[in-house]
């Protein structure tokens, strides 16, 4: 088959790191794929050029632009009746439009979030629009399909959804000489129990809620840290805030990291604070690496965290619930580490990235 992917761009997110993954696998399969950035490449785009995988850029500016259109129709036309896979709304209604006529094979669109837009936004209404020429749309997790379906987004054939997968060779369970070896990288004192998490630092991903919650877990439990990966428009407010709430000297902000699987393994629990979510890589992520969670109880976090399980589920925006509940399963290292042995397990069977890339493969062959 011949697929070309259609992205915003390729900036440093769950998201773009879910197509990368995905076209890995297309490769692997036999399948010729490609890009198109509708605004600028970003830096994940070398990391495909790098591969072989042609990255083409429409530069779209900000507004209507119709020149950034005429080079996305003249890019799609140089792979005539191939698959046509869209990621996100606005990547997708644009794409649809300079698609207009070709003869594709299939338009697929697939959204990575909950759809955090107003029903009755411009941008709302031409994806729902967009609709009307599109084969199949795709949500993350039943939440977000659920959603969709109420705000009425109804594509020719039908909407469902296929949840993420990762990559889970690429993950190690935590283990007492990583702890070991990442408090000492960060020059925190041996022994230092760190909870972790990771994810763009903006305003959707809420870490203020997870610093001020961590501020009491630390109260109780002095030998505890915080380590922050990723960066993003946040990181100085965070850093105030931290501040602020006089954890500064346990919280370690690391910024953007390529090797995230590592430091997860020095993690002795995981934590996200989102207001919303779809479903999440660093979830995920995080059971891959056997490590007990608490996350909030949006979107589809419901459907990777079962509460008592492989780790505990809290109200959105409550630092009080967090820090109970993150303090209760440190204090508990063996039903952590039970916790931790379950979200892996569960894993295994249901996150793996070649049960994803199956499920898209199969949709595309129309099945």
């Amino acid at each position: 088959m011949k697929i070309t992917h259609f992205v915003e761009n390729l900036e440093r997110g769950g998201l773009e790191r879910t197509v990368i993954d995905l076209i890995g696998a297309q490769r692997e399969a036999g399948h010729e794929c490609r890009v198109i950035c509708l605004f600028q490449r970003g830096p994940l785009a070398d990391e495909l050029s790098a591969r072989g995988v042609v990255v083409e850029v429409c530069g779209k500016s900000q507004g209507i632009d119709t020149r950034a259109i005429r080079r996305a129709r003249a890019f799609l036309q140089q792979m005539p009746a191939g698959i046509l896979h869209t990621h996100n709304a606005t990547a997708h209604y644009h794409a649809v439009l300079a698609a207009y006529g070709l003869p594709l094979q299939r338009i697929i669109n697939t959204r990575h979030g909950m759809g955090v837009a107003t029903r009755g936004s411009r941008g709302e209404w031409l994806y729902r629009r967009s609709m009307r020429l599109t084969d199949y749309a795709v949500a993350v997790c039943e939440a977000a399909r659920d959603r969709f379906a109420h705000s009425g987004v109804r594509p020719r054939i039908r909407l469902l959804s296929i949840p993420n997968g990762i990559r889970l060779d690429a993950f190690t369970k935590a283990s007492t000489q990583a702890r070991q070896s990442l408090a000492s990288e960060l020059e925190l004192p041996a022994g230092t129990r760190i909870v972790g998490t990771v994810g763009r630092l903006q305003p959707v991903k809420d870490q203020a809620t997870l610093i001020r919650a961590f501020r009491h877990v630390h109260e109780q439990l002095p030998d505890t840290a915080l380590v922050i990966v990723g960066d993003g428009p946040l990181r100085g407010e965070l850093e105030r805030v931290a501040a602020a709430e006089g954890v500064a000297g346990a919280v370690r902000f690391l910024g953007d990291r390529s090797d995230v699987p590592r430091l997860l393994q020095g993690m002795d629990l995981f934590g996200l604070s989102s207001l919303s979510e779809g479903y999440s890589i660093a979830l995920l992520e995080a059971c891959a690496a056997g490590l007990p969670i608490v996350a909030t109880r949006v979107g589809g976090n419901a459907e990777i965290v079962r509460g008592g399980v492989n780790g505990a589920l809290v109200p959105a925006g409550d630092p009080i619930v967090m820090a109970a509940s993150i303090t209760d399963l440190l204090q508990s290292s063996q039903r952590a580490e039970s916790m931790g042995n379950a979200g892996h397990a569960w894993v295994e069977r249901e996150g793996s990235f070649k049960t994803m890339s199956e499920r898209y493969l199969r949709l595309y062959a129309g099945e």
